[in-house]
């Protein structure tokens, strides 16, 4: 088995592209090319950090983290943000992925990242932590609703949440031109940005809500009233929600956990210290 730094050519693109069709049929934006050179290619912030195993000439398993810009104690930094992994089923069993992410780490901090973070289900949250040396953060909250979020001290969040992105008007314009899933702007009103993405649900669109980014110059879209997903987490004592009551378990198909990786030491952020939302990862 041959582990190569992964590559973002269209030829690259199409390669994996075509492993994430044989591993996730049902996955159609994974086998989009424009979407994986939006998400490995186009991130302002740099290209994508990843490594792959080759059998020969063959594709055998990708991992990929993309680049990220987060405030941790109040500090911007560059960190990664641990996203597309699959292993083809011919040699699935072979500890392929634990391989790719600890050279994909290793890159990663040689090149000044300072640590990883991601959203795991609850079947591979497990591996995360024990193979891999995570920590867990907290389970995300899934909250119903109408509305705004609630009422909250978007600038004590700005200014005091341990963790959360640090958004910067490339960086979130960016992050809003999703190909296969575009995320429009509802709200800005100097204080906070509130925004919105389809979930596949008719009537239900996901929603998320962060402190104001200074110039980011985008004019609000008007929209049919919907329900709202909100999928996330908030700083203790930074306010309260309003009309969002939790999604029952039952409804949930699985429990997504924040998880986090130091790679230069430090603390795993507490729960209450976080703000986090769908636009901080890839679920919609």
């Amino acid at each position: 088995m041959r582990f190569e730094r992964s590559r973002f050519s269209e030829q690259a693109l199409a390669r994996y592209a075509s492993l994430f069709a044989a591993c996730f049929p049902t996955a159609h934006k994974l086998q989009r090319i424009d979407y994986l050179r939006w998400l490995y290619l186009d991130n302002p912030l740099g290209e994508a950090v990843g490594f792959d195993a080759f059998d020969g000439e063959r594709l055998a398993a990708h991992y990929i983290c993309t680049r990220a810009q987060v405030s941790l104690e109040g500090r911007p930094g560059p960190a990664l943000l641990s996203l597309n992994t699959a292993t083809h089923p011919d040699f699935q069993g072979r500890g392929l992925f634990t391989k790719l992410a600890e050279l994909t780490y290793e890159t990663g901090a040689s090149e000044g990242s300072g640590f990883v973070y991601g959203v795991a289900n609850a079947n591979s949250t497990p591996g995360f932590l024990r193979k891999l040396g995570f920590g867990l953060v907290a389970p995300l909250e899934a909250r119903f609703g109408v509305g705004p979020l609630g009422r909250f001290d978007w600038e004590r969040i700005a200014r005091e949440a341990r963790f959360r992105q640090a958004w910067t008007p490339e960086y979130l314009r960016w992050r809003l031109a999703n190909p296969a899933n575009p995320v429009a702007v509802r709200v800005e009103d100097g204080r906070r940005i509130g925004v919105s993405a389809a979930t596949g649900t008719p009537m239900l669109e996901a929603w998320a809500e962060i402190p104001a980014v200074p110039d980011l110059r985008i004019t609000p879209r008007r929209g049919a009233p919907s329900a709202r997903l909100w999928l996330g987490l908030m700083p203790q004592g930074a306010g309260r929600l309003g009309l969002f009551p939790p999604v029952p378990s039952r409804l949930r198909p699985s429990p997504l956990n924040l998880i986090f990786k130091p790679l230069a030491g430090g603390p795993v952020p507490r729960s209450g210290e976080v703000a986090f939302s769908f636009l901080d990862f890839d679920a919609f």
